[in-house]
């Protein structure tokens, strides 16, 4: 057995003697059950939705169970090492956490929260580009960890270089250019709220602390446009009114001015990138020497294309079905694209992960590391800090506990040779 795995059953097997039960559910679908009692309904909503009827979503988890693990016995072995290397760095596990935007909607400081668990577990973060904290402020609470930035291509090139210069400074060892979200989804239970948490200001702390993005404030302003769209006045405008100061940086003044209004609207005009191409990618590069690592690739022609390219690494997601209805299952390109690519290109993954076994299965159809996402915002719901570090060990445990039981005790006894599809059957 390995020793996260056999010290995390010793720990909850021997509190159980005294009647002590785990501090989260250690089923996904229990800890998001618990946690929607949490959240508000439109927290919730924001964070479990999927882009319209989530075919996605429901596709994501098919892949999952349409492949078994084939474990092998008598292998005269009785350690697992989880450890890899990525982009010329050793991990102690192939986990990172997935960039997640608004977290405060979870829990106060969110952002903060799960900063400090994840450099106290030795997991990478990806800090999000939508974060509710600046990512200097998280990257103080994680002192030499690892640490990467979710990079949103805005229509503000100068906002773009700005935002790169500031990841550098903030000891981000590379950027995780998202690519899929150059607009928002069909999300059908945030449309039926009437919600977008920016629209109170909330989950724009990179921009609201950036100088070019400050200094887009201070230009002269463009007249109204007479054909804009204007919410009712009355209490749930005034409410939100409130949120979008209270969210803004600053002292008492901000309650009496119309900046914190005025960059919630600055935002949603230059948030995303429409007509993003291969141009603004290339032109990052000339920003920066750290790594970039593309994410949202899904077809085998655009990996090929990203690799001749130059890129360092690519990110293998369909946003966890976020954004596309009906899109095919973020495991199954990945299978695809390994093969395209060559072993040893390295190749992040995440949708749909749900548990160690995920992990494996994932790792086995050629992911390097793999990504963690809406289970660490339920168990930060739930638990806070300590929360998102019990998800952590847990997921640590489960993976290393499969893996041995399955007679893999390295990252390279992972392989498609491990799993049968279930498809032909």
């Amino acid at each position: 057995m390995s020793s996260q795995a056999k010290f995390e059953q010793k720990k909850i097997y021997v509190k159980g003697i005294g009647g002590e039960r785990p501090l989260l559910p250690l089923s996904y679908e229990e800890m998001k059950r618990q946690a929607k009692d949490r959240l508000s309904p439109e927290g919730f909503a924001y964070i479990c939705g999927g882009a319209g009827r989530e075919e996605t979503q429901s596709a994501n988890r098919r892949a999952f169970q349409q492949w078994e693990i084939l474990p092998s016995m008598l292998n005269g072995k009785e350690d697992v090492d989880t450890s890899i290397e990525l982009l010329g760095k050793k991990q102690v596990s192939p986990y990172f956490l997935a960039p997640i935007g608004v977290l405060d909607m979870a829990r106060a400081k969110g952002d903060l929260k799960v900063a400090e668990a994840a450099a106290a577990e030795q997991v990478p973060l990806v800090m999000s580009n939508q974060a509710s904290a600046p990512m200097e402020a998280c990257a103080e609470r994680m002192g030499d960890a690892e640490r990467w930035f979710q990079l949103y291509y805005s229509r503000s090139q100068d906002l773009v270089q700005s935002l790169v210069q500031r990841a550098e400074a903030a000891g981000c060892s590379c950027l995780v250019v998202t690519l899929d979200t150059t607009q928002l989804g069909w999300r059908r239970r945030d449309l039926d709220l009437g919600f977008l948490p920016f629209l109170q200001g909330k989950g724009i702390a990179q921009y609201t602390s950036d100088p070019e993005f400050q200094r887009l404030l201070d230009e002269e302003r463009e007249p109204e446009d007479e054909n804009a769209i204007r919410p009712r006045i009355n209490i749930a405008t005034l409410k939100t009114l409130w949120s979008q100061k209270r969210n803004y940086p600053g002292d008492f003044k901000k309650w009496f001015s119309s900046r914190p209004s005025r960059a919630v609207q600055q935002f949603i005009s230059i948030f995303s990138r429409p007509d993003l191409s291969w141009k603004e990618i290339e032109l990052l590069r000339s920003y920066t020497d750290l790594p970039i690592v593309l994410k949202g690739i899904q077809t085998v022609s655009d990996a090929k294309m990203a690799k001749d390219k130059g890129m360092d690494a690519l990110y293998i997601s369909n946003h966890g079905g976020r954004q596309v209805d009906g899109a095919c299952a973020a495991l199954d390109q990945l299978y695809l694209i390994r093969k395209a690519v060559g072993e040893e290109y390295p190749l992040l993954f995440d949708s749909g992960v749900r548990s160690g076994a995920d992990a494996m299965k994932a790792l086995c159809l050629g992911a390097t590391a793999v990504g963690i996402g809406r289970p660490y915002v339920y168990a930060l719901a739930l638990q806070g800090e300590k929360g998102v570090r019990q998800m952590l060990r847990y997921y640590r445990a489960e993976l290393e506990q499969n893996m041995f039981l399955s007679g893999c005790t390295s990252m390279t006894d992972l392989s498609p040779e491990v799993l049968r599809s279930t498809r032909s059957q």
